[in-house]
């Protein structure tokens, strides 16, 4: 395998550093286990040509015949063979999934000892393994170091090789586009599915685009963190919130090299802070489906394991991959639930190291990862998440106001029942339903369906309103919590979505 060392410089300038810093014991988690040992391989013969002993459980130690089987399914001996070697020699050790050893007692206890040995001689164990699984016992000895996957040029050789091998013409413009949707996969598989492209017709087209993402949404499931989700959902589906809209229309072509060159930054994201059901959510789909951006939707929960150093790796992993699917929009729902008493108690401060890391990315990330996260209770959420610079904008997304109900009604009506959408008094349906969000219209619309069909006929205004008069909105029942959020808004903490003046005085009760 050939690969361009130029594109992986910082993973390599961090490694060739812990090498000189004599860390005993590094540990890799990357699933490229044959791209980041040519790395490794590499980074070695520019620390003075070091030696670079392999393992694994099946085959032992492989690549010197002096040495060729040695240490085979016995992971103990392994460790004895790095000891017996002379202490000057230096050299690299890269154990294949060894983390599956580590919470044997002999084995700790070998790396522990071993760990102390090697401060003072030339020589690495590097730890190679598609997870993070590291013994509270080792935690202090071990560093961990990230792989990068690869980058949009590593990722146009492999392409360009691929075109040559099959004798198609390398056009620019199709390898341009293969790059971009291969960013974010494995090379292994981006080899696989440019592979099952060719199968198929012989050749690459640019619609094999769509192969390619259905790659990516196997991949990103297979990771647990990250699910890509299928947005939708247009600007115009959003009922009212006209400041938030504009200010998104705004930033449409933010992406493009256009903006790049007249010196935009690329956006960085929106923290959409109001009350449940008032389209918070909606709006995170519609950015996504209006800017033509994948849409990653992150479950914070999904961060947290149990494991030493998982959670952290979790994170790190999470963010590798969103910058290798850029530009894309990151959703983060109710991210408020997820960092809530984040200070870290009774969880050895995983909560705090985990939220750090994130926020740190937040403020320095120049990556086109734009970051919708939304939060119902300000309360819950740390100062920090609210300092400038974090996102663009913080947006306060109130009840509608009735002129805005009005056009939430129509947006359903319109999807439900265009043909007939005259026979409804929209007007007076708004007036009708203070306090009401806009999930909790949908509902009475749903429940007024119900009422039609069971009598076998369409639903009236008069239905609408009946199941608006059973329903007693989340205004009303959580009433403290609601005035709470908007005298908040109210004080200038935040940016009004809706320019309909959403802040009314009081709840009505």
């Amino acid at each position: 395998m050939t690969t361009d060392y130029r594109l992986m410089t910082n993973f390599s300038d961090e490694f060739e550093l812990l090498l000189r810093s004599r860390y005993p014991l590094i540990y890799i988690p990357t699933r490229e286990e044959e791209r980041v040992e040519v790395a490794i391989a590499h980074s070695a013969k520019k620390q003075g040509d070091r030696a670079v002993y392999i393992w694994d459980f099946v085959d032992g130690y492989q690549g010197n015949p002096n040495d060729a089987g040695f240490g085979k399914r016995n992971p103990l001996q392994a460790l004895e063979f790095i000891e017996k070697l002379p202490a000057t020699a230096p050299a690299i050790f890269i154990l294949r999934d060894f983390q599956r050893f580590l919470e044997d007692v002999a084995i700790s206890r070998q790396l522990r000892n071993l760990a102390r040995r090697l401060k003072s001689q030339p020589k690495n164990i590097v730890i190679v393994s598609p997870i993070v699984s590291i013994p509270e016992d080792l935690s202090e000895a071990i560093a961990v170091l990230e792989f990068p996957l690869p980058a949009a040029a590593e990722i146009k050789i492999v392409v360009e090789k691929l075109l040559g091998a099959i004798g198609q013409a390398i056009e620019g413009r199709l390898v341009d586009e293969m790059v971009r949707s291969c960013q974010g996969l494995s090379i292994e598989r981006i080899r696989r599915v440019l592979a099952k492209a060719i199968a198929t017709r012989g050749e690459l087209h640019a619609d094999d685009a769509e192969l390619i993402l259905e790659e990516k949404r196997q991949t990103i499931r297979q990771t647990q963190i990250l699910d890509f989700y299928p947005a939708r959902e247009n600007i115009s589906d959003i009922g009212g919130l006209d400041n938030l809209k504009e200010w998104l229309l705004r930033r449409g072509g933010a992406f493009s090299d256009r903006a790049r060159q007249y010196g935009l930054p690329h956006p960085r994201g929106l923290l959409l802070v109001g009350i449940q059901g008032t389209g918070k959510s909606l709006t995170a789909k519609a950015i996504a489906h209006h800017w033509h951006l994948p849409l990653l939707r992150l479950d914070v929960g999904r961060l947290f394991a149990g494991l030493v150093g998982e959670s952290e790796s979790r994170t790190r992993q999470m963010i590798q991959l969103a910058e290798a699917l850029a530009p894309c929009v990151l959703w983060i729902d109710e991210i408020d639930k997820a960092f809530a008493g984040f200070d870290g108690r009774g969880d050895s401060g995983t909560t705090s190291r985990v939220f750090g890391t994130f926020i740190t990315w937040l403020a320095e990330k120049t990556s086109p990862v734009f970051v919708v996260a939304t939060a119902n209770n300000i309360q819950s959420l740390p100062p920090e998440m609210l300092r400038k610079g974090r996102f663009d904008e913080i947006f306060f997304v109130g009840l509608p106001s009735q002129e805005e109900r009005r056009a939430i009604f129509e947006v359903h009506l319109l999807r439900l029942r265009s043909h007939s959408i005259k026979n409804y008094d929209v007007k007076r349906l708004a007036y009708e339903t203070p306090d009401f969000s806009g999930a909790e219209i949908e509902q009475t619309l749903i429940e007024a369906m119900h009422i039609g069909f069971s009598q076998n006929r369409d639903f009236t205004t008069d239905d609408i309103l009946e199941s608006a008069s059973q329903m007693v909105p989340l205004a009303r029942t959580a009433q403290e919590q609601i005035q709470f959020l908007q005298d908040w808004a109210a004080a200038g903490k935040a940016r009004l979505a809706s320019r309909y003046g959403s802040l009314s005085p009081r709840i009505q009760g």
